[in-house]
Parts: structure tokens; sequence; C-alpha cells
């Protein structure tokens, strides 16, 4: 069921990048006059909003405020896909960092260049022991990096061929964090299983996949600039909510339902 599951939703997902742009740098797209036309209101009622111009005129672009008061909400979707659906991944923050790479090479690209990652680290690993190399941990680690970055610097070497803006846009965070989520793959595949990793990573990228979706929304990323109070108040009350169910989970429910009906 789960990976029938998994197959599925990355099939939607990969028809849904056809819909949603793709942002090709690392900021979400803001009309500049959007904060000029807003009515501020009272002070004591809107401090959030003040706080946003005065920012915003001194200097800080309005697309780093709105990322930032995108990742509670982020937050909470990735929470409520663990806790309400019964979809796993590698924590809370990962997952969150990859929806903004998302954001800022596009999802195909981001997926690629993952896929890549992840496929040298494994045939590093696997050589080494092909090679009966014994080598500490952390040693091992800064060896698969060095062969990582020059499988990286081999693909954006051909950027000029492939003619891809999205590959010639990507930033040092962005290979960072896909370098993060190759290591936790590695650990899992040497402290559990390669089932176990493949399954943990896919449905990490599942997770940030919709993370993404809610983080190129248009008319959400206008909402949480011109009522920043409102998003992260909500957003706060609804994490707590959320803390408090303690219910099976979609996927659960659907695993035991013979059982449930009985």
């Amino acid at each position: 069921m789960r990976r029938l599951f998994i197959l599925s939703f990355v099939a939607l997902s990969f028809s849904l990048m056809a819909v949603f742009k793709p942002v090709t740098s690392l900021v979400v797209e803001i009309s500049p006059t959007l904060l000029n036309e807003q009515k501020l209101g009272l002070v004591a009622l809107n401090p959030i909003k003040y706080a946003i111009r005065g920012a915003v005129g001194a200097g800080v672009p309005a697309n780093t405020i709105v990322l930032l008061l995108l990742l509670p909400i982020s937050a909470l979707v990735i929470a409520v896909t663990r806790n309400v659906i019964g979809i796993r991944g590698f924590g809370i923050f990962l997952p969150a960092a990859l929806s903004v790479v998302f954001v800022a090479i596009g999802p195909v690209v981001g997926i690629l260049l993952f896929l890549l990652i992840v496929s040298i680290s494994t045939f590093v690993r696997l050589a080494l022991r092909k090679l009966r190399v014994k080598l500490l941990y952390l040693p091992r680690m800064a060896l698969i990096l060095w062969a990582v970055v020059i499988g990286v610097l081999g693909v954006l070497f051909s950027a000029p061929l492939i003619k891809s803006a999205s590959l010639t846009n990507v930033s040092i965070f962005a290979v960072l964090i896909l370098i993060l989520l190759a290591e936790d793959f590695i650990r899992v595949q040497l402290g559990k299983s390669v089932k176990t990793a493949i399954s943990l990573t896919s449905e990490t990228l599942i997770i940030a996949l919709i993370s993404y979706i809610f983080l190129t929304l248009k008319p959400l990323q206008n909402f949480v600039l011109l009522k920043p109070e409102i998003t992260l108040i909500t957003t706060g009350v609804l994490d707590i909510i959320l803390a408090k169910y303690s219910g099976l989970r979609l996927m659960e429910i659907w695993r035991f339902r013979k059982l449930i009906r009985t």
C-alpha cells in the first residue's frame, strides 16, 4: 500500500510541476506595489505589519520576509502529512529546507541533482567496501563529499551544453541541502537497509513536494505578507491542535481497514 501511494503521488507531483511555475532563484515573486497599497491600521493591532514596512523600507527584501512567514506553514503541512496522513520522512526541518530548494531551482532539477548525489554517494560507499578500504565514519563521509562535489561540478560545467536556466542558477545552499539528505540516506542505508533508506528518502521527497506546492501559491504568498499577525497566530494554534491529535493515521486506517470493520 505504501509503495502504491508513493508511486501514485510521485506521478501526481510531476503533473503538478507543469502547472506550478518554478522560481529560478531563491525568491518568491512579490509585487512591489503590494505593500504600498496596504492599509496598516492601528499599531497596537498590527505591529508586525509596521515592522515589515519598516524592514522593507530599510532594504530587507520582501521575498525573504515572505519565505520566513511561509516556513511555519510549511512545517505545519509537513507535520500534518506525517501525523495525520502517515507519510514518514527525515524529520521536519530537512523536508522544509528541501521544499525551499525546490522553490529555488525547481523540483525537477532538484530531484535530478539529488538522484545524482545519492548515486555518487552509494557508488563510492560500495566501491570502498568492495576494495575493503577501512575508513572512519567522518573521513569516509569527507571522501564521499569530495566525489559528490566532482559530480555536481561536472553537471554545472555541462550547463552551457544543456542550456538549462535552472542549472545555471543552482546555489551552494541548494547543493548543501541535497547533500544533507543524501547523508541521511547513507546513514539509514548503513544502519538499517537499502529498502528502508529508499522508502524514507522517497517519502521525504513527497513531503517536500507537498510543501513546495504551498510555498509557490501566489495567493498564499500575498496573504502572509499582508496579514502576518493572522498567519502566525493561526499557524501556532493549528500546531497546538495537531499536537493533541492521537488517532490513527489515514494510511494506518487503510492498512487495518479489514480489522477495523470487524
